[in-house]
This record gives C-alpha cells, sequence and structure tokens, in this order.
C-alpha cells in the first residue's frame, strides 16, 4: 500500500506536532537520557537509509536515499557529540587540572 500526497504530509505534520509537544514538556534535569535514547532512535533511521538506499533502483530514489543517509548520520554524530559535551559539564577537575 502506498501513502498518497496529502495523506503522507498529514501524518508528517501530526507526527512533528506530536514531536514538538511532547519534547516541549520534558523537564532540564531529564534531557540528557532522553538525548542518549534519541541517538538510539537515530541510529535506527540511519539503518532504515540505508537500506532503503540498498534497494533503490531509480536515480532519484538513489539521490534521496543518499540524502537521507547523509542527513541520518549527521544526525546521530551530532546527537553523540552534544551528549558528550553535556556530560563533560559533570565531571569534576583535580588540583592539578586533570580531569
Amino acid at each position: 500500500m502506498v501513502i498518497e500526497g496529502f495523506i503522507a504530509l498529514y501524518i508528517f505534520m501530526l507526527a512533528a506536532f506530536t514531536g514538538y509537544e511532547v519534547i516541549a514538556r520534558v523537564p532540564v534535569i531529564l534531557h540528557t537520557p532522553l538525548m542518549s535514547g534519541s541517538n538510539f532512535v537515530h541510529g535506527i533511521v540511519l539503518v532504515g537509509a540505508m537500506v532503503a538506499l540498498g534497494h533503490a533502483e531509480t536515480v532519484t530514489g538513489q539521490v534521496i536515499g543518499f540524502i537521507a543517509v547523509f542527513l541520518g548520520a549527521g544526525n546521530a554524530v551530532g546527537g553523540y557529540v552534544a551528549t558528550e559535551r553535556m556530560l563533560e559539564m559533570f565531571k569534576t577537575k583535580d588540583e592539578g587540572g586533570k580531569e
């Protein structure tokens, strides 16, 4: 079954609105654990994009698949970098300046 234009757009808009509303209500203290879970989901999205790219038969499908893999990889890496930077804030330093 193929999802047609307006239905796909409706599902996308509904998912975006729901995601925004859920994330906007998250307390600051839970941001790091949620970011770790989000990184896991981004990894799954990246694998799905690679599978879709591998099965693409047309040039248009390959271009869209490549863009999906590129953006998915950037999203996953960016999430891990942000999580690492946030965790660095909680590390204490020795008197010698070493961590």
